[in-house]
């Protein structure tokens, strides 16, 4: 199964637009998006083209092919216009003897753990910033922002497909990649 991974489109009807783009250009079976969809937060500027209601209409065409966690900036009220769940706080994927732990990450990140065995992947937004960070008993991975990316990165994602991760621009450069338990690029 082909996931197309990202996180925290902060009511950019522009990067949405990009993003749901790239989901059909790469031909992805699923879309987990890490959270903070709607709102930008008191800590961003306004993204470009800042428009929830269009990104509430893009996400619910999408919404057979979307599995959602809630970022902080989510809440009851975006559920209430989002036809797809997005209030879990974590979801689990089994990847052939993988486990992937998804968050958003304010909550479950490298300074806190939640429950992983040796060898599992916390992934995880909210930073903003993409990152792969292999540890001794587990890897780190973050897709970066959709719409406002920080630390000079660029707007993205990640492909993950048969054990393999990739991070791409909305243009479709490949970033980095991690596989077989170690960065390639």
């Amino acid at each position: 199964m082909k996931w197309m991974i990202a996180s925290d489109i902060h009511g950019s009807a522009y990067y949405c637009r990009q993003l749901l783009n790239a989901y059909n250009r790469e031909q992805a079976d699923r879309l987990l998006l890490l959270g903070d969809l709607l709102y930008h937060g008191p800590r961003n500027d306004l993204p470009e083209e800042y428009d929830p209601k269009q990104v509430i209409e893009l996400l619910n065409a999408k919404k057979q092919h979307i599995l959602c966690v809630r970022g902080n900036c989510d809440a009851e009220v975006d559920q209430m216009v989002l036809q797809f769940p997005i209030m879990a706080d974590y979801c689990a994927i089994a990847d052939s003897d993988t486990l992937i732990y998804a968050t958003h990450g304010h909550t479950y990140n490298e300074q806190n753990l939640p429950p992983l065995h040796r060898g599992d992947i916390l992934l995880h937004g909210h930073t903003h910033v993409p990152a792969c960070v292999p540890h001794d008993t587990y890897t780190c991975m973050n897709p970066g922002s959709v719409a406002i990316p920080k630390s000079g990165n660029w707007h993205g994602y990640m492909i993950m497909e048969n054990g393999r991760f990739q991070w791409k621009t909305m243009t479709n450069e490949v970033k980095m990649e991690f596989a077989d338990g170690k960065r390639i690029l």
